[in-house]
């Protein structure tokens, strides 16, 4: 049996086990100073939680989709949320670790989901909605084929789940992908 090359990365579905690592995970990617060490954080735009035990939970329980738990020689280093939504897969929590950011780990994480979605669901299309005002995220992920459609939702205000608001113009805006 050919031994796996030590960088190569591993993906799995998420277990009930790995509920507290995803949370600080997410956690450590978007929200506080830690944060701050990669390029993803929200953390001038929203304070609070990004997410909770919960809410990874009900990602995990879900029978439309699956939390993928992102291992590098063991170690848990990003996980993403495939959810699939008829003709399209919901591409969401998605999170690097922040000291591995900027380095094509997300790229390649990226360009694996696309493909589970393509060969699990027969999806034609992958959605996902930004933070309106996080400009460089966006850019990163118009470089990978997806498409600013200019369709906002509301951000949800007074929902402290989805973290604390420090600007009063956020919103979601879709990005869709052909796949």
């Amino acid at each position: 049996m050919p031994t796996a090359h030590p960088t190569a990365l591993n993906f799995r579905s998420a277990l009930e086990a790995d509920v507290p690592d995803l949370v600080a995970l997410v956690e450590s990617a978007y929200r506080g100073d830690a944060s701050r060490a990669g390029w993803t954080t929200e953390a001038d735009v929203l304070d609070g939680q990004r997410t909770d035990p919960e809410g990874v939970r009900a990602i995990i329980d879900s029978t439309d989709g699956v939390l993928l738990v992102v291992e590098r020689s063991g170690e848990l280093v990003a996980c993403c949320q495939l959810e699939h939504r008829g003709d399209h897969v919901y591409f969401g929590m998605f999170a690097v670790r922040p000291g591995l950011q900027g380095g094509g780990l997300g790229k390649e994480i990226l360009a694996e989901a696309e493909r589970r979605a393509r060969e699990t669901w027969g999806a034609k299309e992958m959605r996902m909605t930004v933070v309106n005002v996080r400009e460089e995220l966006i850019a990163y992920y118009v470089r990978r084929g997806y498409r600013r459609t200019g369709e906002l939702s509301p951000f949800p205000y007074g929902d402290e789940r989805f973290g604390v608001p420090l600007r009063d113009d956020l919103a979601f805006e879709l990005l869709v992908k052909p796949l």
